[in-house]
């Protein structure tokens, strides 16, 4: 009498797991991608040993050609003032980070403190400008 088993091993591999797998990949890589901001405007930051980290508020970019961008709208310097304090309206204390290129005058980041000071006057506010730069290699 011959005894044979009841449950057969199929040799058959079955692809329907390693398909879940490729889209919950899929799904990842097109979720953390879209968190990822880069900078939409090119510049090179002046470089720093310095690490100093704060919550930004707003951000100010001023690029070679001496443009202001708040927030990647371009601004004229007569509107700085009013841009910045209707990005900031609300808000207390907040930190308006600047990234300016490393060939930009000083006088075209004093404008902005200017500005920011302002705003701070007129809204009794504690806002700062923090300088965004690069690490010293």
């Amino acid at each position: 009498m011959a005894i044979t088993s009841r449950n057969k091993i199929s040799l058959a591999y079955s692809q329907a797991s390693m398909s879940d797998l490729v889209f919950l990949l899929l799904i990842f890589f097109m979720l953390t991608s879209t968190l990822i901001a880069p900078n939409a405007i090119k510049l090179l930051l002046p470089a720093s040993t310095g690490k100093t980290m704060a919550k930004q508020t707003l951000t100010v970019y001023i690029d070679a050609n001496y443009n202001y961008f708040v927030e990647e709208n371009p601004v004229s310097v007569e509107f700085l003032t009013e841009t910045i304090g209707q990005k900031l309206q609300g808000q207390t204390e907040g930190s308006v980070v600047l990234r300016a290129d490393e060939s930009v005058p000083v006088q075209y980041v004093v404008n902005l403190i200017d500005a920011v000071n302002k705003v701070n006057e007129m809204t009794q506010a504690k806002h700062k400008v923090i300088l965004a730069t690069r690490p010293a290699k």
